[in-house]
């Protein structure tokens, strides 16, 4: 199901508001092998808002992102891509699709997170990250 869902993803250009261009990052995650996580949002949603602008620009400053291609999908921009990504309909999502010997798998974390829980679940995931934040 994950593979297919890839190869649908694959066929689909999408531009995020923010500039982040989902089919830059899927492309990197083909060519490179590097695990693509995934914030799906809203523009109206504080939590995602929150996660956009505040917890991730954290975690990628602290190096969490260095190993991974990165991109935002806002919801209501995008509500195909956006439908094809999310499991469920709670926002925001934080999707990591990543190979490994036995294909593609994807995790998710739903809700809004702090900077250190987030990190922790790109490096749960396989994804080699700083193993914590400096406090701030």
């Amino acid at each position: 199901m994950t593979a297919l869902t890839l190869s649908l993803l694959l066929q689909i250009s999408a531009v995020s508001a923010d500039g982040h261009h989902y089919a830059k990052a899927y492309e990197t995650m083909v060519s490179t092998g590097q695990p693509l996580v995934v914030l799906v949002g809203a523009e109206w949603c504080p939590a995602c808002q929150r996660m956009k602008n505040s917890i991730i620009p954290q975690v990628k400053r602290e190096g969490g992102l260095d190993k991974v291609a990165y991109c935002y999908v806002n919801t209501d921009a995008d509500r195909s891509l956006a439908g094809k990504l999310m499991q469920g309909g709670s926002i925001p999502q934080l999707i990591l699709y990543r190979k490994t010997t036995t294909g593609w798998t994807r995790q998710q974390l739903i809700g809004a997170h702090g900077a250190e829980e987030t990190q922790h679940f790109i490096h749960r995931a396989g994804v080699e990250t700083a193993p914590k934040l400096s406090s701030r």
